[in-house]
């Protein structure tokens, strides 16, 4: 059942837009303050069907990312009381709580961890804040953790050019199906 082709040929479509670097920066700032997407989805077909523009798009993608991780420290200083519930009611409450621990016990590396890795930045920016943790040393974490990530991905999509999208347009359906089973199996066994 050829179902992730036409999805994948889609995404590389837009990812051609002339308007798609500024999707990839609004998507970029909004997910480190409230937007659940990660800008990856759009990071890497862009790098990938561009590879000449894949340092611009990761580039482009950290300085929006780390200014919309500084708009949900700004949330996290002056409006935590009206983001709190929303943060149980979307199921962020035990990430925040994990982020304050986090902040207790490693400090300003919790933000270099969060923006390198899968783990919800945006709930780290929001808890920086409502901790009151040191501003520039917040900035800089987030510079290098969310530089690291984004040059890394736009890297490894540029370095596999027209050889990986042809690659992936050939067996995407196949690695799709493999994606599901795998988070079917994850979860049947964590629950």
């Amino acid at each position: 059942m050829k179902l992730f082709q036409p999805i994948y040929a889609r995404v590389m479509q837009w990812s051609r837009h002339p308007k798609a670097p500024w999707y990839l920066g609004a998507m970029s700032f909004a997910e480190s303050s409230f937007f659940p997407i990660p800008p990856d989805v759009m990071l890497a077909p862009m790098s990938l069907s561009q590879p000449t523009k894949a340092w611009r798009f990761a580039t482009l993608t950290t300085v929006m990312s780390v200014l919309g991780g500084m708009f949900g420290y700004l949330i996290g200083v002056w409006a935590f009381d009206l983001v709190q519930p929303y943060l149980a009611q979307w199921g962020y409450q035990e990430a925040y709580d994990t982020a304050r621990q986090w902040f207790d016990e490693w400090g300003w590396v919790a933000i270099f961890v969060a923006g390198f890795s899968p783990i919800p930045y945006k709930v780290f920016t929001i808890a920086a804040g409502s901790l009151a943790m040191a501003f520039l040393p917040f900035v800089l974490a987030s510079v290098v953790g969310r530089g690291a990530r984004f040059f890394l991905v736009a890297g490894m999509m540029a370095w596999g050019g027209a050889r990986a999208e042809a690659a992936l347009h050939k067996y995407v359906d196949t690695l799709g199906w493999l994606v599901i089973a795998a988070a079917v199996i994850v979860i049947w066994v964590f629950r």
